[in-house]
């Protein structure tokens, strides 16, 4: 089907409580893994473009990619921008066709965060395109930060409140205790610090930096608004091992299709498996639209998703 915005996969998300999974790709092994993954399990997707993807295959190249992918299956797939920079990059995407973008001014004073969220939210919704903003520091692990350190970069809600009002934007990233690029996930979240946004804050909340966290957290974190989960980390490190079991079990082997496709269905099982614990399986029915709660927790409760 062809590319879809996410209003409607994040009211269903709102309502249902689950969260959408929101895939980082680099190359076409991964596009092909994470669409694959969401039609088995029929979930909806993001499949989501950064800015080191977009240096690296080029954004022609890393749209094209996701589109021809969407339109081999019957599930919602939504073509993101990660950590736009900047109001140029933003116009780029959708230009090229992206269904959904995003502005981070995560970094900046918070008078000119507004200002520019505010500029991609106004020509993003002319066209009907949802727009992401993000709110308080995700911080690097490769930073070498600190407790206090991710404490004090953490959204403050009262303020969530105001930029919310201020920009229109669709959804709003919050820091709430994940790091982005940790390798194993020992974080736990501040949920009450979630439910204090929640009860200030209407539109669907995302979580960056999951790779890091515990699973218990996750599951809490979608009990009290999470609606997107951002996964980067987790998919790379399977692609990596992947290559690196069959280079040493192949090390001569010059077809290099043979390594791809290991680590393609490496990171297509990792991607099945935040796809359950993000509880979006099973929510898309064979005519690509969302199946009622009842008819989801059914399916559960007899084990066809299992």
């Amino acid at each position: 089907m062809p590319l879809v915005t996410p209003t409607e996969v994040y009211k269903q998300a709102m309502a249902q409580r689950f969260a959408i999974g929101a895939f980082n790709v680099n190359n076409m092994e991964a596009v092909q893994a994470i669409v694959e993954a969401a039609q088995e399990e029929r979930a909806p997707v993001f499949i989501q473009v950064s800015q080191g993807a977009i240096r690296y295959a080029g954004l022609a190249y890393a749209a094209g990619l996701v589109k021809i992918a969407a339109s081999l299956v019957d599930v919602p797939v939504i073509l993101h921008l990660d950590h736009g920079t900047d109001f140029e990059q933003n116009v780029m995407c959708l230009r090229a066709g992206f269904t959904s973008l995003m502005y981070d001014g995560s970094k900046k004073p918070f008078e000119e965060n507004v200002a520019i969220t505010k500029r991609v939210v106004e020509i993003a919704h002319i066209v009907g395109i949802p727009v992401e903003a993000e709110l308080g520091q995700v911080l690097q692990s490769t930073d070498g930060v600190s407790e206090e350190q991710v404490r004090a970069a953490m959204t403050d809600p009262d303020q969530a409140k105001l930029f919310i009002e201020l920009t229109g934007a669709d959804s709003l990233a919050v820091a709430i205790g994940s790091v982005h690029a940790m390798r194993s996930a020992e974080a736990e979240l501040d949920i009450d610090r979630l439910r204090a946004i929640r009860a200030k804050v209407n539109v669907p909340l995302v979580l960056h930096g999951s790779s890091g966290v515990k699973e218990d957290s996750i599951r809490e974190a979608i009990e009290h608004g999470i609606c997107k989960i951002n996964v980067a980390t987790y998919l790379n490190q399977a692609f990596v091992q992947g290559l690196r079991e069959t280079i040493e079990k192949m090390p001569y082997e010059p077809d290099y299709r043979k390594h791809l496709q290991v680590a393609r269905e490496y990171v297509k099982e990792r991607v099945r498996e935040k796809i359950r614990l993000f509880g979006s399986n099973g929510r898309i029915d064979s005519t690509g639209g969302f199946v009622s709660p009842r008819t989801v927790h059914r399916a559960v409760d007899l084990g066809a998703l299992e």
